[in-house]
């Protein structure tokens, strides 16, 4: 089994803060301090989809979160910027194409690495990155 933790945009986080943080401090000085415990809450459960987001490999299986795939069926991997949502917390993305039309979109920190253990497992796997 091999566990690859998403990489991390700083300006991710940033941006987080950002937009979270400012009606925790408005919440604050206007005396709304449900406001206040609501966002806190939201940038704790940010917090803890970051922290537990992470892309195993075991058995021939890559699993993200709830999602099994099984790495005999991924057809190719590719290098994307694409902002859609996704289990990823990074803009530097690989694509992972399975099936015949599915498509996930994941940031490991060691990409090279991840590539590789997909390839040890299915040798047959197109790589663009």
């Amino acid at each position: 089994m091999k566990i690859y933790k998403s990489k991390v945009d700083w300006w991710l986080v940033l941006l987080i803060l950002a937009v979270f943080g400012f009606p925790i401090v408005q919440g604050i000085l206007t005396k709304e301090y449900m406001l206040s415990a609501i966002f806190v809450g939201l940038i704790l459960l940010f917090c803890i989809l970051g922290i537990t987001l992470k892309y195993k490999i075991e058995d021939g299986y890559l699993s993200v979160w709830k999602t099994k795939i099984d790495i005999k069926t991924i057809r190719k991997v590719y290098a994307t910027r694409n902002p859609l949502s996704s289990p990823a917390l990074s803009i530097n993305r690989i694509a992972i194409v399975y099936n015949k039309y599915d498509e996930i979109l994941i940031s490991p920190k060691d990409r090279a690495d991840f590539v590789g253990e997909l390839l040890k497992v299915n040798p047959n796997i197109e790589v663009k990155l």
